[in-house]
């Protein structure tokens, strides 16, 4: 009797099984997306970067030893923004993804800045898909493949990529040439639909959009107008979520920037339906404890180390030292300035170019320029921005660049296509005088493109007043200064009185002039109407290089 009651029930679960489908039968499915955004190529753990990709490589480990059902993806910005990766142009960043494991990207604005056709060279070189719905050739297809399907367990992930329409302006225009950026959520709504049809269970937007309000195509206005996204995986906006955004019913996840944290979303599936998705950050501190992956970490280093190469590499040469120390960059012009900022005017066209002294770290001697020097001096991968200001704004950035002067402040700025005088008669926020731009002086109530870097453009140093809607985007600052120099060859640049300080407080009677803290020989030529040359010429015997003097020096005045 018991045998016969036993295969009764072993022949009602056998129909079972043929009769339900089987990811109904399954037990819960937890899924794992660890996730990354805007590394911009900050490969080492750094003090203004994140934990490395050798310590991300290590969480990752595991998180997959925990639940092999993860997917480690990104959502772009990836290839450019600091010497590891332009020196290659992306190459290296592919080969290090590829060795942690990287399943998915998506490309973000500044993954097309070596151009679209270096991009499909780095998908081809990845082991990884990268994937965009709605990048668009002219013949109507997609560039990228626009989606991956993954399965864990009998669960179906559906995964497709969105990419930034901004890209339009947020690289160089040449770079997209013959490319359309669709609209986001119409795309989003097509994918969701195939998606659904070829039966996923989870679907997944891998996204380069970002929540910024300035921007018109954003996460979460895919999030709003399209239904069935169960989670969007971010970057652009460089926005940082601990816990996730939910927007109508879809959970809007991002990590910040520059390897800082590592995202972490689990999804959790009941036959083929989601139940439950929750997102948090692994962040640096909380890894500052974590082994950095000895292999990832061996790969990084050699290929730094096998770029010293390249480093070398001469791009031209300077009669005369490139002055770019903290004590003279964060106090007054130099020709370190004045080079960086003429760069940025023939890279972007714009009318004038501001960049803080505080992002200019080292001075260059006389002689050969490699490109390792340039990048010692611009180290921190800053790229360049053009907005369109009033002239008022500009003014007010002035101001604020130098509200510190005569103490020395990363903030102090460094100016192309302009120029203006300090009068230290008058109270902070009221010095600036004699404000020109290309030689005319400054209309308040005009418009003009100007150009900076990102930092600032994102408000860095205190400069909120910059924080308007970008024009375009271009390449970073070490790339333009090297082609600037390449294409001249030999340089002799000079201070050029763009900062000028009138009514100093520091007049010898005697017809000398010590010399203070913030000084250089533009400055001190402005008090008595002289220019930087003439009181070079009145001072030849005591100073050998037009940029250095130093303070209690004793110059010759009239």
């Amino acid at each position: 009797m018991k045998r016969k009651l036993m295969t009764i029930v072993l022949v009602l679960s056998l129909l079972l099984t043929v009769l339900i489908p089987s990811n109904v039968l399954a037990a819960d499915t937890t899924i794992v997306i660890a996730h990354t955004n805007d590394t911009h190529a900050r490969v080492f753990e750094g003090k203004y970067a994140g934990m490395g990709l050798a310590k991300i490589a290590t969480l990752v480990e595991e998180l997959r030893a925990e639940n092999p059902n993860t997917i480690l993806m990104d959502a772009g910005d990836t290839f450019h923004g600091q010497t590891i990766a332009t020196l290659e142009e992306g190459a290296s960043i592919v080969e290090i993804y590829n060795l942690m494991g990287y399943d998915l990207l998506t490309p973000g604005n500044h993954d097309f800045n070596y151009g679209y056709e270096r991009l499909l060279e780095l998908a081809d070189m990845a082991d990884f898909p990268i994937i965009s719905a709605n990048v668009m050739t002219s013949t109507g297809t997609t560039l990228l493949d626009p989606y991956e399907i993954m399965t864990f367990d009998g669960v179906k992930v559906g995964i497709f990529g969105l990419a930034t329409p901004e890209t339009t302006y947020k690289t160089h225009p040449d770079n997209v040439a013959g490319l359309t950026f669709a609209d986001p959520s119409e795309k989003a709504q097509e994918m969701v639909t195939l998606l659904e049809g070829l039966g996923c269970d989870v679907i997944i937007a891998l996204a380069h959009l970002g929540t910024d309000k300035d921007s018109f195509y954003t996460s979460e206005k895919v999030a709003t107008d399209v239904d069935g996204i169960d989670v969007i995986i971010d970057g652009h906006s460089h926005t940082i979520f601990p816990e996730g955004l939910i927007v109508n019913g879809t959970l809007i996840a991002s990590t910040g920037e520059y390897d800082k944290n590592l995202g972490v979303v689990e999804i959790t599936v009941v036959g083929n339906v989601v139940t439950a998705k929750v997102a948090s950050l692994i962040t640096k501190d909380d890894a500052a404890e974590t082994v950095p992956n000895a292999e990832v970490l061996a790969l990084a280093e050699s290929i730094s180390a096998a770029q010293e190469v390249i480093l070398s590499e001469e791009v031209g040469r300077t009669t005369l030292l490139l002055q770019g120390e903290r004590g003279f960059v964060r106090t007054g012009e130099t020709n370190m300035g004045n080079l960086v900022t003429n760069a940025m005017l023939e890279e972007s066209g714009a009318d004038a170019a501001i960049t803080n002294g505080g992002g200019i770290r080292s001075s260059i001697d006389a002689g050969y320029i490699t490109k390792g020097d340039i990048i010692t001096v611009l180290p921190f991968g800053n790229y360049i921005i053009t907005k369109e200001v009033t002239g008022a704004i500009i003014k007010e950035a002035l101001e604020y660049g130098t509200s510190s002067y005569p103490d020395a402040s990363g903030k102090f700025p460094h100016v192309g296509g302009m120029s203006f005088s300090i009068d230290l008669s008058k109270p902070v926020g009221e010095r600036i005088v004699n404000l020109l731009v290309n030689g005319e002086p400054i209309n308040l109530e005009a418009t003009y493109i100007l150009a900076t870097n990102d930092f600032m453009a994102a408000g860095g140093d205190g400069y909120s007043m910059l924080m308007t809607e970008t024009v375009n985007e271009y390449k970073a600052l070490d790339e333009a200064v090297i082609d600037y120099i390449m294409a001249r060859g030999v340089i002799a640049p000079l201070p050029e009185n763009r900062v000028t300080v009138i009514e100093g407080s520091y007049v010898g009677t005697d017809g000398t002039y010590e010399v203070v803290a913030g000084d250089t020989l533009s400055s001190i030529a402005a008090i008595y109407a002289l220019t930087w040359a003439e009181l070079y010429e009145m001072n030849e015997a005591t100073i050998d290089d037009p940029n250095m003097i130093y303070i209690g020096q004793m110059l010759v005045t009239p």
